[in-house]
């Protein structure tokens, strides 16, 4: 692994180098255990503790196999779905696996007694397999987590569509929380040259989501103007959407749960900011029942925020807890578009709202292989920027996983895995300087206030 990490930080290794350094038989990767499935049977979600799920192990390298890649991972990144594949809900991702290696002999590689996870990578391709002409060895990469067989003709107008649509390091093996990962080489694309290993692996999933949600026409397809409510805006998800309000001529009305997050919005630039703690909204009595008044409340304090308008969009993605308020506040023939279920996956809204008002609910997971390289060609001009705001070693992902779970984090949580150090790897310093604020944006508001937090 040595020779590999000497040639990625050498400035004068060539395409042959890479395509010439031993590869070793294993390496070490974050992983969950097969045995292991049921070892928070009884529990309640939050007391379930991904520290103890998640290992950091040996394994073999995986035979590469007709249109993959090997990368060497320089940076990953902690999505949701590493914590919902780490407390083993709503479902054990052994079941994906096991679906995955029925479907062809290559890709019964991926049916192990062992998942490595992860969804987000950036580092350096070492090895191509036959057929591979777009990427050769030393190319510097980020991947989105798109991966399909696309031997149906239902995914070629919309990658998405393909009945063998996956994500990768969730629901396929070799993900990018380890020193090397499996790729389909269709899930490369370039490594935005002003950022850093960390940085450019930050955006991958949570950005082309948010694409796809809210900008792409096969989401809520916003115009300038727009008024969209953004649930959890400060968090590694709601961060981008609020990027593309902006961006895109529209009006952010950022939800968060405390001050901090609210100052982080700000800070974006966005005005319209609802701390839904501070301001106590309770949306459901209890367990059976929600509260339509306080729908109606929250509905009021949208429209003191926009001038006496409703929201054209929401973007949706805490489910069960928020999602009757959602249908509520959006306007007559405006649109909830939903891509998770943070809170709970049974949603409950009054459908009144919904038909009587001809709003429409739209389904959005991840983004198709054209949103991703948009998502990530605006992420590498400069337009959109990652919101990175911490970043922790390959031995802490179980630590880096329970503070998403515990939603103590902001923007995106990174993960060193074959870098040593913070801050390599930016190659366009001259764009970096023009964006540097932006890119710093959170973790400076993370350090003042784990500063504050200390002073108190």
């Amino acid at each position: 692994m040595k020779e590999i990490l000497d040639a990625i930080l050498s400035s004068d290794s060539t395409s042959a180098d890479f395509a010439n350094v031993k590869l070793p038989e294993s390496y070490r990767a974050v992983t969950l255990h097969k045995d292991e499935e049921q070892m928070f049977a009884g529990l309640a979600s939050r007391d379930k503790d991904p520290r103890r799920s998640l290992h950091l192990d040996d394994v073999p390298l995986p035979e590469l196999g007709p249109g993959e890649a090997l990368v060497a991972v320089m940076a990953s990144a902690v999505n949701y779905n590493t914590v919902w594949s780490s407390i083993f809900e709503p479902v054990s991702t052994f079941g994906f696996l096991e679906r995955y290696g029925r479907l062809s002999p290559l890709t019964k590689r991926h049916d192990l007694p062992y998942h490595v996870l992860g969804s987000d990578l950036a580092g350096v391709v070492l090895r191509t397999g036959a057929g591979v002409n777009a990427w050769k060895p030393g190319d510097e990469v980020v991947a989105h987590c798109l991966s399909v067989e696309l031997e149906s003709s239902d995914g070629h107008n919309d990658t998405m569509m393909d009945p063998e649509q996956r994500i990768w390091g969730f629901e396929t093996n070799f993900g990018g929380l380890a020193q090397l990962a499996l790729v389909k080489t269709n899930q490369l694309m370039p490594k935005p040259a002003h950022l850093t290993w960390e940085e450019a692996a930050s955006p991958g999933l949570v950005n082309s989501t948010a694409y796809r949600q809210l900008v792409s026409r096969n989401g809520a397809g916003m115009k300038q103007g727009d008024n969209v409510l953004i649930w959890g805006a400060s968090g590694g998800l709601g961060s981008y959407a609020t990027q593309y309000a902006l961006a895109g001529g529209a009006t952010p009305i950022c939800v968060v749960s405390s001050p901090e997050k609210a100052e982080v919005c700000r800070a974006m630039g966005a005005e319209a900011i609802i701390d839904r703690s501070a301001e106590g909204y309770r949306f459901w009595k209890d367990e059976q029942n929600q509260d339509p008044r306080e729908w109606k409340r929250f509905g009021g304090r949208i429209r003191e925020l926009t001038g006496g308008e409703d929201v054209d969009i929401v973007f949706e993605h805490p489910g069960r807890e928020t999602f009757g308020a959602s249908v509520y506040v959006t306007r007559k023939g405006g649109t909830i578009v939903t891509c998770a279920s943070t809170s709970g996956y049974m949603h409950q809204y009054d459908n009144r709202y919904l038909w009587m008002s001809l709003k429409k609910i739209v389904g959005s997971h991840f983004a198709n292989y054209r949103e991703a390289w948009e998502a990530n060609r605006l992420v590498a001009k400069g337009r959109i920027h990652p919101t990175l705001s911490k970043v922790y070693s390959l031995e802490q992902t179980g630590q880096a996983s329970l503070d998403v779970h515990q939603n103590r984090h902001q923007g995106k949580v990174g993960v060193l895995c074959l870098a040593p150090e913070e801050g390599l790897g930016v190659r366009d310093a001259e764009l970096r300087a023009e964006h540097l604020p932006s890119i710093n944006l959170f973790r400076e508001l993370d350090e003042r206030s784990v500063q504050t937090s200390r002073d108190l």
